[in-house]
């Protein structure tokens, strides 16, 4: 019996893991051309279990663990293969699609920061934003790109602005359990007592200027990856215009959330607006 049995065991692995934590991004996952689809379920394992680490591992040793998981990265990336299969799938796609440790290497940086700061200022926040989400949306795109780094370097800027948009709506959504059951406000001068529908419109702006950069990019996508990226780019889009539609009080509150009935419709709508945007190309 071939190792080929272990990688694909690998990847069905990590398959699993975004099926289990994230229906959304799972979705998006899947609409993609199979050639991408198994390495950004890999990318997306790799970064889920490192966010779980430091997260909801409460009752453990979280700086330990990740450390060792950082180390157990980077061993399996030098040798070629891990017995976890996580990090099994994910070397393989950083070695298929030329992922380097500098992208590999920030996301490491803002996982630490979340076992100690609890607050940011701006160029914390930049950073924060940068290490936990855009690299990963950087990563993403080395698979798309498939080693074409001309395309790579053109549509870096928009990934970056797609992956800070998605992280900036997390944390709206977000806001009541960063506070509540982690004791973070990643929001720079943003006190959680006094959330104002100042501070939300204000954050709102910010973020619908990174989703238009980032639509820019979406266009000049490959074919086989644009439907899965756009898809989840509505999502957000319109997970983050219910967001306005609450208010300070209520996103302070509770978690907002778009119902599985209506992602099926937004599924649809992405599929029939692509299609235009393919042929108005």
């Amino acid at each position: 019996m071939s190792i080929q049995l272990f990688d694909k065991t690998s990847s069905d692995i990590s398959r699993r893991v975004a099926l289990n934590y994230s229906t959304s991004f799972s979705l998006g996952i899947r609409l993609l051309s199979k050639e991408y689809r198994w390495a950004v379920f890999a990318i997306y394992g790799f970064v889920r279990v490192a966010d779980e680490i430091v997260d909801t591992f409460h009752n453990h040793d979280k700086r330990k663990l990740l450390q060792e998981f950082k180390e157990q990265t980077y061993a399996a990336i030098d040798a070629g293969i891990s017995t976890n299969p996580v990090l099994h799938s994910f070397q393989m796609a950083v070695h298929k699609f030329g992922i380097g440790k500098d992208l590999i290497e920030p996301f490491f940086v803002s996982m630490a920061l979340d076992l100690d700061k609890n607050t940011y200022d701006d160029e914390g926040y930049e950073t924060y934003i940068y290490g936990s989400a855009e690299v990963v949306g950087l990563m993403c795109l080395k698979v798309f790109c498939n080693n074409n780094q001309g395309q790579y370097d053109s549509l870096l800027p928009h990934a970056r602005s797609l992956g800070a948009a998605f992280q900036k709506v997390n944390f709206l959504r977000d806001l009541k359990s960063d506070v509540d059951e982690r004791g973070r406000v990643y929001f720079p001068g943003v006190d959680f007592s006094t959330f104002s529908e100042k501070d939300k419109n204000l954050i709102i702006a910010d973020v619908k200027k990174d989703f238009s950069h980032a639509l820019e990019g979406i266009k000049k996508l490959p074919v086989g990856c644009r439907l899965g990226v756009y898809t989840a780019y509505i999502y957000y889009l319109k997970l983050l215009e219910k967001i306005q539609r609450s208010s300070a009080e209520e996103i302070a509150g509770s978690r907002i959330r778009i119902p599985n009935s209506q992602k099926l419709i937004l599924l649809a709508k992405s599929y029939v607006k692509e299609r235009m945007m393919r042929a108005a190309l």
